[in-house]
């Protein structure tokens, strides 16, 4: 497995991966429009070649990001992509200069593992609920907060 930061021809197979999540209700859909628009955020792993998991670092202020769209391909999963993917968000954010990274999600243990700690949703600017509004779920979200801090 190689973790690298996305190419312009890899949102194709972004926006596939993070979709098929989002059809079992796992996270946000993506328009590809969207996968383009911010192909800089996006890291990517491939395996010979094939792009298997992806995430994104999204800034939201100054002193916050949060990493988003962290998909795995099924037969990858628990394989160590995921972990790769977060601390390569984490190692930008912290060259970025933010002192702290969240993150939303339905795998809080998986997180926790990488250092994260649980936060309440409340403690978080409201800036970042403007994406929630796409959401199917808003605004009864059962995803779990988490937040790392440097």
């Amino acid at each position: 497995m190689k973790l690298e930061k996305a190419r312009i021809n890899d949102a194709n197979a972004v926006h596939k991966l993070i979709n098929s999540f989002a059809d079992k209700d796992e996270m946000l859909p993506r328009a590809l429009s969207e996968i383009y628009e911010n192909i800089r955020e996006i890291f990517v792993v491939r395996e010979e070649g094939k792009v298997v998991a992806c995430a994104a670092l999204h800034v939201n202020w100054c002193d916050l990001a949060e990493i988003r769209s962290l998909a795995v391909e099924s037969a990858l999963q628990n394989k160590d992509a995921g972990s790769m993917l977060v601390r390569a968000c984490l190692d930008e954010a912290r060259e970025l200069g933010l002192p702290a990274v969240f993150c939303l999600t339905y795998k809080p243990a998986f997180f926790e593992k990488l250092g994260f700690t649980l936060i309440d949703k409340s403690e978080l600017p409201r800036k970042i609920w403007a994406e929630c509004f796409r959401c199917p779920k808003f605004p009864d979200c059962d995803e779990v907060s988490l937040v790392y801090r440097f």
